[in-house]
């Protein structure tokens, strides 16, 4: 479903993506690990178009996402930090997002209902703790049933039970054939829900693998203990 092929990102004399070539299918969660400044989040944003690459291709099936902007209607985000005026109601802010997209009528409100963000649609952006508004951010990237998610560090900041409902949501999107990419330093998450591994270090990716070949090449049982010695043995420790 999404082709990224040669890609490469500067920004002034560094490097930010160095060559970058992979393929994912609908239907996998992709967890996108690496340290911090390794590229993953610029990564990300060429796939939302929010960072243009100076080389390189990424394609949704037959369509160029970099000069076919309605690809991006398909893509769901849900970004770490969520930016919203904070005199704004959170009701407002549904509507808003909605009518960026009048001609959808189908909206998937199941995150809106079961946490409870339904219940407290009056409150203003600033009275809201930091788990509330990644709350309304998880909602809003499913609103529209994208065929794409892209996640970056989806539960950090969420109570234990916000963050296995929204997991919940995840494995159910995926089962409808959805594709997701989750940036995460969590290796638990990776654990619970990846079914591939894209590990990047200093723009380029050091390996692409799903978590049984993982757990087999390394002997491990835990996806946390493979992958680090799958890191030390890329140089990275």
């Amino acid at each position: 479903m999404i082709h990224i092929s040669g890609l490469n990102k500067s920004f002034g004399k560094q490097t930010v993506l160095n060559d970058i070539s992979l393929e994912f299918s609908g239907g996998k969660v992709i967890c996108l690990i690496g340290p911090n400044g390794s590229g993953k989040t610029t990564l990300i944003k060429c796939l939302l178009g929010l960072v243009i690459p100076d080389r390189g291709i990424v394609k949704m099936d037959t369509r160029d996402m970099l000069k076919d902007w309605t690809c991006r209607n398909a893509v769901g985000y849900m970004p770490q930090i969520l930016r919203f005026p904070e005199q704004i109601r959170m009701k407002s802010v549904f509507e808003l997002i909605k009518d960026f997209r009048s001609d959808f009528q189908n909206y998937d409100e199941e995150l809106i209902e079961s946490l409870g963000l339904n219940l407290i649609m009056q409150k203003k952006m600033g009275t809201l703790s930091g788990g509330t508004r990644q709350k309304v951010s998880a909602a809003l990237a499913f609103l529209f049933r994208p065929s794409v998610l892209v996640l970056d560090e989806p539960t950090s900041g969420l109570d234990p039970v916000a963050s296995e409902k929204l997991k919940n949501k995840i494995r159910k999107e995926r089962q409808r054939g959805a594709l997701t990419f989750i940036t995460t330093h969590n290796m638990s998450e990776v654990e619970e829900l990846a079914d591939n591994v894209v590990f990047i270090v200093d723009g380029k990716i050091r390996f692409y693998k799903s978590v049984d070949t993982i757990m087999n090449e390394t002997g491990e049982m835990k996806i946390g203990r493979g992958l680090a010695k799958l890191m030390e043995a890329n140089g990275y420790a």
